[in-house]
């Protein structure tokens, strides 16, 4: 049976790349896992194509237009954070643009479902080395990225405001629709989750500053991920990642939870600790 993955020289481990077809057969192939693993390790993300199918994408389309529709809270205002391209307050034009749908693993049965799902859990588990834990604090949303008042996502790494024992932590990221130039394509440095970087690099807010001579190398790797419905991007919370505004006529809707191993654990006292998590059921593999 011809695996998914790439094939190796004989003797060798198999290899992965970044971006490649699901299969099923991967949640329960060690070796497919194992693969998966040393490639998001190495270059700090893996793509999974199709791996939601319609049915899901649907449900969770359907749940989250409803509650965009009606701003059903908790939600954040592109208004409110300012980044650039957003209205100027809530009372511009477009200052009621909501930008991210928060806690979405409390809103619906369909995130949870989708959050939980087994075949996700096998190849998060596989990327942290361990049992894993959803976070409720970070991600647990839908991220909107809406025509005309969506903002401009300058490049950081989601450990600037997250507070755990070990920064190692999994985003994946559901793509409800074509994620692509037009409408703020996510992008990223590949590798860029190891990097080592020079005092002043970043600014007060932790965003990297693109002038800063250091910055050159990391930002001529550059790889934007154009998704379809259904693709899933993992990706380590240390890997530098943008994403440019919405010039399309569309919204665009992804949905994102963050994941960490069961040997982690949040700072007390921090913003991390403070919604708690989700223990996930461990299915012990090969």
């Amino acid at each position: 049976m011809t695996s998914p993955l790439d094939a190796s020289p004989a003797g060798s481990s198999p290899t992965a790349s970044a971006d490649l077809p699901w299969s099923p057969s991967i949640a329960t192939d060690p070796a497919a896992l194992a693969a998966l693993a040393r490639s998001f390790h190495e270059d700090g993300f893996v793509i999974l194509r199709g791996f939601a199918g319609e049915q899901t994408c649907a449900e969770l389309e359907a749940v989250t237009r409803t509650h965009l529709a009606g701003a059903v809270a908790p939600v954040e205002f592109e208004a409110d954070l300012g980044y650039p391209g957003a209205p100027a307050n809530r009372d511009a034009a477009g200052g009621g643009t909501v930008r991210r749908l928060r806690q979405a693993y409390g809103r619906d049965e369909v995130f949870r479902r989708w959050a939980t799902d087994p075949r996700l859990v096998a190849v998060v588990e596989s990327m942290l080395g361990e049992p894993a834990r959803i976070t409720l604090a970070h991600h647990n949303c839908v991220m909107t990225k809406h025509p005309h008042y969506g903002s401009q996502t300058g490049w950081h790494r989601d450990t600037r405001y997250w507070s755990f024992v070990s920064p190692e932590l999994v985003t994946v990221w559901l793509a409800l629709g074509d994620e692509d130039e037009r409408n703020g394509v996510l992008r990223v440095i590949p590798g860029s989750h190891q990097a080592q970087l020079e005092p002043g690099q970043l600014d007060p807010a932790e965003f990297l500053i693109e002038a800063h001579p250091a910055s050159k190398p990391l930002l001529d790797a550059t790889k934007p991920l154009a998704l379809h419905r259904g693709d899933v991007l993992f990706f380590d919370s240390r890997l530098f990642h943008a994403a440019g505004r919405n010039a399309s006529n569309a919204v665009k809707l992804s949905v994102a939870f963050a994941y960490f191993g069961a040997s982690n654990r949040p700072v007390e006292g921090t913003r991390s600790a403070e919604f708690g998590s989700v223990e996930l059921p461990h299915t012990p593999r090969g």
